[in-house]
C-alpha cells in the first residue's frame, strides 16, 4: 500500500518508527541486461531521513533510538509502509525492522 505525503518535513515518526529512503537500485546487470521495474528486488539499503523520539518502557521511562538522520542501514526485505513524498519513494518503518548500520 503506498500512501501520498505532502513533504518528508511533515512527516514526524512517532515512537520507535523510522522514516528511511531505499537507495536506487540498478537497471542493468553487470553483462549489460537492463532489468524492467517487475524483475527487480526491492532494496535493502537506505538512508534514515527522520526517527521517532523512541518508544516508553513499562516503567514509564523512554528507550532512546539507536539510529539518526543520515545513517546508511540494512532492513528486512519487506518491512514498512512505503508513502510517496515530493522527494520520492520513503518507508515508514519500525527500528526493529532495522538488521544493521552500514
Amino acid at each position: 500500500m503506498t500512501t501520498k505525503a505532502k513533504t518528508s518535513a511533515t512527516i514526524k515518526p512517532m515512537s520507535d518508527r523510522i522514516l528511511i529512503r531505499p537507495t536506487e537500485q540498478e537497471e542493468m546487470t553487470q553483462s549489460g541486461i537492463f532489468l524492467p521495474d517487475t524483475a527487480r528486488e526491492r532494496p535493502q539499503e537506505g538512508e534514515v531521513v527522520a526517527v521517532g523520539p523512541g518508544r516508553f518502557l513499562n516503567n514509564g521511562k523512554r528507550l532512546e533510538m539507536e539510529l539518526k538522520a543520515g545513517d546508511k542501514i540494512i532492513y528486512s526485505k519487506y518491512a514498512g509502509t512505503e508513502i510517496e513524498a515530493d522527494e520520492g519513494e520513503l518507508l515508514l518503518m519500525g527500528a526493529n525492522d532495522v538488521l544493521s548500520k552500514i
